[in-house]
This record gives structure tokens, sequence and C-alpha cells, in this order.
């Protein structure tokens, strides 16, 4: 299992504070409205939407509140056009590479608000194309291993799935983008409580970062990024152990 994925863990167990739920809100109604805006307002239909709508939920957003971000999406507000989809690209601290997805509806903005956050953590900005292919698309879905036993997950395997790993007290179950929505249904209607369930860019190999102080300042570059308003994820191809993750998480 990716380091990046272990810390996404340790901060999703965390309480979310309430003045950034309100942010997180913001980018994941974001989401919704340009799913609904380039594949429609039916999540039958669309599955960046189902998606999205179901990362949504799972965050406890209101129902209005993704109705609502549908809705605009599909024409009823004038701004959706104006967000864009634009993946940038870097290096942070020890080499690891980081690929940053951001939504805006102001590129130049997010850019310079992007390139600071790298310079400002010890990281350096790249061209596109830097650090891309050492990553590829798929869906990831992770499950604490406490909650179910390992047999529970031949469902995903039936439904398509390309693997499931095992590390840390977490399930992790890798898909094919085609076979994501399959797979994450499957797991939901034989009642196993998924952690939680992404398409996200997955590195192909991971670098190790053994010191500290290294690991310390790569989580707070990764946390800077993923703390801007415009930012909708970021991925990184560092491999640390848990342990020293819980230690910097604090």
């Amino acid at each position: 299992m990716s380091g990046h994925s272990k810390w996404a863990s340790i901060k999703h167990k965390k309480a979310i504070v309430d003045s950034r739920r309100g942010a997180q809100f913001t980018k994941l109604a974001r989401a919704i409205t340009v799913a609904a805006r380039d594949g429609g307002g039916d999540p039958a239909g669309n599955a960046a939407l189902e998606h999205a709508i179901a990362k949504a939920k799972a965050a406890s957003m209101p129902k209005e509140n993704i109705e609502r971000a549908i809705a605009k999406g599909t024409g009823e507000g004038a701004d959706a056009g104006a967000i864009e989809s634009v993946l940038y690209e870097g290096y942070g601290p020890a080499g690891v590479a980081i690929l940053v997805q951001a939504l805006t509806d102001n590129r130049n903005r997010t850019g310079a608000d992007v390139r600071h956050i790298f310079t400002k953590f010890g990281g350096s900005l790249g061209e596109p194309g830097s650090v891309g292919y050492l990553f590829e698309k798929k869906g990831v879905i992770t499950i604490d291993a406490s909650a179910c036993e390992e047999d529970d997950l031949i469902v995903a395997v039936e439904a398509g799935a390309e693997d499931v790993n095992a590390d840390d007290g977490l399930f992790e179950v890798i898909t094919g983008l085609p076979e994501f929505a399959a797979v994450r249904r499957a797991l939901e209607q034989a009642g196993v409580e998924m952690q939680s369930a992404e398409l996200v860019y997955r590195a192909k190999s991971l670098v190790p970062v053994p010191h500290e102080g290294q690991v310390g300042k790569l989580m707070r570059l990764i946390d800077a990024l993923e703390d801007n308003d415009d930012v909708d994820a970021v991925y990184a191809n560092f491999d640390v152990p848990a342990e020293m993750l819980e230690k910097v998480a604090g």
C-alpha cells in the first residue's frame, strides 16, 4: 500500500474541524458540478457524477447541496462553464513526484498559488509531463481490516477488481476505471463498510523517504496543497512506514 494511502487513512480517522468542513463541501460541490456539466445530471449514466456524489455522501454533505451542485452543472449556473480541470506536476522533498489535480475558474491564479506552495515547502513545480508518466489512473477502495475478513472481498474480485492488498490494518482494492463503479456497488451490496472509494492517480513505483525531517516537510507540502481552495486532489509516490506517518501527524 502506498504511503499516500496510509497518510490519507490517518487523516481520515481524525475529526474534521467544522471550519474546514465548509471548504471540503465547496470542493465536493465543484466536482459534482463539473461532472454534471460534462456528462449530464443522471448518475446512472454518468460514472464521474456517480463517483462525485458518492464522495459527497461519504463526507455527510447535505442532500440539498448535492442537488444544487447538479442543477448548477446542468444549466442553472452560468459560471459552471468557466470551471476547468488542470493537472500540475512537480517534485517534493526527497525527490518525491507529486501530481496536483485542480478545478479552477482562473488558471493563472491557481497556477501561481500552486507554484508558491511548492516553493514555500521545499518542492518545485515541473513542466507538463515531467512526472505524470510515473502514475496511472485507477480506482482505489480502502477498507478497515478490523471490520471485515479478506474472504468478504471476494465479491470485489468477482465484480472485476484487479487486486486486493493488505497492509497496516487496511485492505486496498484496486480496479480499472471501467470496473470501479461495479466493484464499489458490489461491496456496498455485500455490506462491506468502505473507508474511502476514489478514482486516483496511483504511483507505478514508490520512493522511500527514510528521514523523519524530510517526511515532515513532504507532509506539510501535501497538506498545504490540499488546503488550497482550487485543489481537488493531490497524489504522490512516497513510501513511508505507517508509524512514522503517525508520528508526523501528531
